[in-house]
């Protein structure tokens, strides 16, 4: 059973806990990889943008060159028109040009960035410990990769581009205006001061239940992925409408955050279109008044305020108030991005599964004396390498002996669930775990397993401590049959062969048969390579359960867990699935969770826990011969339940 994967992205880096740092993490990890693409489209935006500005200074120059036509006759003027028209042809063309490169290359950098981002997402999640997926709904995890995913496509793809673009256009028109005209100018400061007030207010406002619908979302999407695992289970109790309400519910607080997000961020664009039109005017008015009064223009140009400077400026101001109103519309996106990638980053900064162990599982040979060497090709025989501080190298052979030395644990450190626990599995030794629910029976097998660390005691594994055993080897050495089967989409060999990587065709077949698999595989369309799919749908209980044994038996494990293994299926498809798990416990030391006690008459002990403590053990004779709890549940006196 493999580790957990390690991340393909790139992982660390300062964690996402404002606007700023998500900012710039955001563009440390476009710049580690696409920072060429992104340079040649800086360069084309600014190209574009100024193709996209020019058009007044034209309008300028064009009234000016008729002004100086109508005095000295159109021949007078011919040249200067015709070399005007085509200078604006050729920087419309270069500006249709940038526009086309900088468009293809941001689909290549959008889809990109978005590719590596979900490969780091994947690989962070991979090393995550259990505890994040048994307190995280899954509907709320999967939103990550969809939702909060396609808001940073709408932020890389649109949303930044337009907003350069935008604001590279308003610094060259403002500069443009300071060119013809102070006056007019200072008009637009004050447009633009009322813009930024109006921006900062309903934007505020409007970012800050984007966050919260960014939330809502997941949990409708956790309850909506928890409704369809269970939807036999709501049906059966006729949970319907109870299960309708919880969802109205949800549904109604996502409803409340979208709508206080949108009917700030609905206003916005509205306002700022007023506000361009009210300048507008203004600038028509003002202009106007200033040449009718003759009033001297304070401005860079030392052009008198004419026709020929308030025509170019109203079709400036006209350009401004349209970036300012793109600006504003972009910021929608971006707030909503913004809180997605926060999302993002936060899953990815969740603490890692810790690994600390250095002792590895390796190929070994044995020699006649017991001598253990490492080996390099796979040889059926495994062996613990143990280094030590001085730097030698001890081999114990992997024979599956398990210790538990008086364990404590918590799933909460306020919150003890298990008490003092001692167990002594030699190998080969089969040991049962019984008692109701909540006793403490999975959580003894989750600790063998690591996926919890306890909070005392300790837990041996040939004699090694399990801290120092590293949790991929750790948990390579063991195999598992849960209740819950899960199948992946794949052939019914590819499932199989999850239990180990680089087995062969042949020895999957072999796992098959062991496990008592074989012949109703063999039954399936396609035999081995029947593609499934939907967790197995296909398939009844019993053989999606005889497939997860397969699975075990392939990786050839010496210790076992049976975790209610049987526990889902009927009494006589058990029997087929148990004469499968009696060959694959054979010759292994095996914990198993009992859910019929007749199961687990032949274990070598018997161990009933009752709130986390175990309060008695033996084998199936003593416990009877006792007459404590065990044989009221035997007896049926008391309920497992």
């Amino acid at each position: 059973m493999a580790g957990p994967m390690g991340p393909k992205g790139i992982k660390g880096g300062p964690k996402a806990k404002n606007a700023k740092g998500t900012v710039v993490r955001l563009f440390k990890f476009l710049f580690k990889y696409y920072k060429v693409y992104l340079v040649i489209v800086a360069i084309c935006i600014v190209l574009s943008a100024i193709s996209g500005t020019v058009s007044s200074l034209f309008i300028n120059r064009l009234v000016l060159i008729i002004t100086e036509g109508l005095k000295l006759g159109y021949s007078a003027i011919y040249g200067k028109l015709l070399r005007i028209i085509l200078l604006m042809v050729g920087f419309y063309v270069v500006g249709v040009v940038s526009s086309f490169i900088y468009s293809r290359l941001m689909a290549i950098v959008t889809q990109g960035f978005l590719n590596k981002m979900r490969q780091n997402l994947f690989g962070s999640m991979q090393t995550l410990p259990i505890k994040y997926f048994d307190t995280n709904t899954h509907g709320d995890i999967m939103s990550h990769y969809t939702n909060d995913i396609d808001t940073l496509r709408q932020l890389i793809s649109q949303s930044i581009p337009q907003l350069f673009s935008s604001v590279l256009t308003i610094v060259a028109l403002l500069s443009y205006m300071l060119y013809l005209s102070v006056w007019m100018t200072l008009l637009v400061f004050l447009a633009v001061f009322a813009m930024t007030m109006v921006t900062k207010k309903v934007g505020g406002n409007s970012a800050k239940y984007f966050v919260k619908q960014q939330k809502s979302i997941g949990a409708v999407e956790g309850y909506i992925e928890e409704m369809m695992n269970g939807q036999k289970v709501v049906k059966a109790f006729c949970y319907e409408e109870e299960s309708e309400k919880a969802f109205d519910k949800l549904n109604e607080q996502l409803f409340s955050d979208a709508e206080s997000a949108n009917k700030f961020a609905n206003i916005l664009m509205p306002i700022m279109n007023n506000i361009g039109n009210i300048l507008y005017v203004l600038i028509a008015f003002v202009g106007g008044l200033l040449i009718l009064f003759g009033v001297p223009n304070l401005s860079f140009s030392a052009q008198a305020i004419s026709v020929a400077v308030v025509v170019p400026f109203l079709n400036m101001t006209r350009q401004f108030t349209m970036s300012i109103s793109q600006v504003s519309q972009q910021i929608n996106a971006v707030v909503m991005a913004m809180a997605g990638t926060e999302r993002i980053f936060e899953l990815m900064d969740e603490s890692p599964e810790v690994d600390d162990g250095y002792v590895t599982l390796v190929n070994a040979n044995e020699d006649e004396n017991g001598n253990i060497t490492e080996s390099q090709v796979r040889t059926g025989l495994w062996a613990w390498k143990h280094p030590h501080s001085d730097g030698t190298v001890s081999y114990t052979r992997l024979a599956g002996d398990v210790v538990l030395s008086d364990v404590d644990f918590g799933y909460v450190p306020e919150k003890i669930v298990l008490h003092n626990i001692d167990i002594y599995a030699e190998p080969g030794q089969k040991i049962a775990f019984v008692g109701a629910t909540g006793a403490g029976k999975t959580t003894i097998t989750n600790l063998i397993n690591r996926f919890y660390d306890i909070a005392d005691g300790k837990i041996r594994y040939d004699g090694i401590n399990i801290n120092k055993i590293k949790k991929a080897d750790l948990r390579r050495s063991l195999s598992i049959v849960l209740q819950d089967v899960n199948l992946f989409t794949g052939t019914v060999m590819e499932n199989i062969r999850y239990g180990r990587l680089d087995a062969t065709d042949e020895e999957c077949i072999a796992a098959a048969k062991l496990a008592n698999a074989h012949g109703f595989i063999e039954m399936l369309p396609e035999g081995y390579n029947t593609v499934l799919t939907g967790d197995g749908s296909g398939l009844s209980q019993g053989q999606r359960q005889l497939i997860s044994i397969a699975r075990a038996a392939v990786a050839d494990p010496p210790v076992m867990i049976l975790d209610e293994a049987t526990s889902s299926i009927d009494t006589r498809t058990e029997a087929i699935v148990q004469k499968g798990m009696d060959r694959l416990m054979q010759g292994r030391t095996v914990f198993v969770i009992a859910h019929r006690l007749s199961t687990v008459q032949n274990s070598d002990v018997i161990m009933v826990l009752d709130g986390g403590r175990i309060i008695e053990r033996g084998n199936h004779s003593k416990l009877i011969e006792q007459k404590g709890t065990y044989y009221q549940l035997y007896t049926g006196a008391f309920e497992m339940e």
